[in-house]
């Protein structure tokens, strides 16, 4: 497990990889359609804020409970599973516009928070489909990126559609993304990737693969952590920061350039990365420099720091996840699929575990930013004691190598 041959003659499909990262764009449009308006949505369709919310909540929370199947799907009928993704992400977008209730919206939400772990856990398998073994770095930093570049999107809308009355159109624009998304996808999809050849029967022991493997379980357990203090963070730095004079418009645009940063980070840094061998010690530094970003926000809080500090949160933290699931890809092999949607499910479990400690604490922000930057800090030494089982990893696949070369 984890060794891999070296591929001669076979080339890298990226139109596989740019549908994957259109299809991955419209899952997190579709999720965060209403986080920027959620006021004027539950003005319009006469709910509560809170019933707004869970229009959103609903994809983590059924992220916990599908991940492993969805993987274990993946693995099995890698094409068939992510073209379902894709079919009923659209599926829930078309949904919203049954009618212009609370009622079709969050049938529609539930309907794309199924799709949602058949999309994103397929991050890892279709690189190691579609791309040869030195494209996969990029190609799996690029699908990462897209994800978040969903997130720009869909903040971005909220923003341009931000009155109640045009909420439809906003709607109605990302389905129309969506469906595009998903006929894209099954049209790049049209033949198997040449690079990994698709199961012809299931694989009952893919979970006890990607479970047994020590440093998967040291992955999940670290993913936790800045999944963690990233989802806390985009969810109630608006009110944490509203005490020290940070207009919402202002907190929104903060998240907004943090997303950004985080798209341009994780399309650069973790092929970086990769090419140097220094995975560990990027991680190790994401999590210190995240600390201590938290630790400024708490004690000199602000529109300037805010900012600063938030930017540099999203450009050094998400480049954490291509970086992690590249491991997964290069060490489980045929099992990707379910251990990719292990560190899914932990990320998604540590974001909503955070995010409700810190929502205890929205009246405090003092303690909300320093429990924030513990959490960080946890991390570190989880993420220092990667480095051996990575080293290991590299040599083990430069030994299989090294004799596959000269064969």
């Amino acid at each position: 497990m984890g060794a891999r041959m070296v591929e001669v003659g076979l080339r890298s499909r990226w139109g596989a990889i740019v549908a994957f990262a259109v299809v991955g764009a419209s899952t997190q449009l579709v999720w965060l359609n209403f986080a920027g308006v959620t006021t004027v949505a539950a003005a319009r369709y006469g709910v509560s804020e809170s019933a707004i919310g869970w229009l959103a909540q609903v994809f983590p929370l059924l992220y916990v409970v599908l991940a492993i199947p969805a993987g274990l799907i993946l693995d099995r009928w890698f094409r068939s599973g992510l073209i379902a993704g894709a079919v009923l992400t659209a599926l829930g977008a078309l949904l919203r516009l049954g009618g212009d209730d609370y009622g079709w919206l969050l049938a529609g939400q539930i309907v794309a928070s199924v799709a949602q772990p058949l999309v994103l856990n397929a991050v890892t398998g279709i690189t190691g489909r579609y791309l040869a073994e030195k494209d996969r770095p990029t190609g799996i930093a690029a699908g990462t990126a897209s994800i978040f570049a969903g997130m720009v999107i869909a903040f971005l809308l909220s923003a341009i559609f931000a009155d109640g009355s045009e909420l439809p159109t906003m709607l109605w624009l990302t389905a129309i993304f969506s469906v595009v998304a998903a006929v894209i996808l099954i049209v790049a999809l049209r033949k198997p990737g040449e690079h990994k050849v698709e199961r012809r029967r299931p694989d009952r022991g893919a979970l006890r693969v990607a479970w047994g493997d020590p440093l998967i379980r040291r992955v999940c357990v670290l993913a936790l952590f800045p999944f963690g203090v990233f989802v806390a963070m985009t969810t109630f730095s608006q009110a944490l920061l509203e005490p020290a004079g940070v207009s919402a418009g202002t907190a929104s645009t903060i998240l907004l350039i943090n997303v950004v940063a985080g798209v341009i980070g994780s399309a650069v840094i973790p092929v970086l990365v990769v090419r140097h061998k220094s995975e560990a010690a990027l991680l190790v530094a994401s999590l210190s420099a995240t600390a201590l970003a938290c630790v400024a926000l708490a004690l000199w809080p602000g529109v300037a720091m805010g900012f600063i500090a938030i930017t540099l949160i999203g450009f050094l933290l998400l480049p954490a996840l291509p970086i992690v699931l590249e491991l997964v890809e290069r060490r489980t092999g045929e099992a990707e699929g379910t251990a990719a949607g292990l560190i899914w499910m932990a990320g998604n479990l540590g974001g909503l575990l955070v995010a409700v400690i810190v929502g205890l604490l929205v009246d405090h922000p003092l303690v909300a930013f320093l429990v924030m930057a513990g959490v960080a800090l946890i991390a570190v030494p989880g993420a220092r004691s990667l480095r051996q089982p990575i080293a290991e990893l590299n040599v083990a696949e430069l030994n299989v190598a090294e004799p596959d070369a000269q064969g």
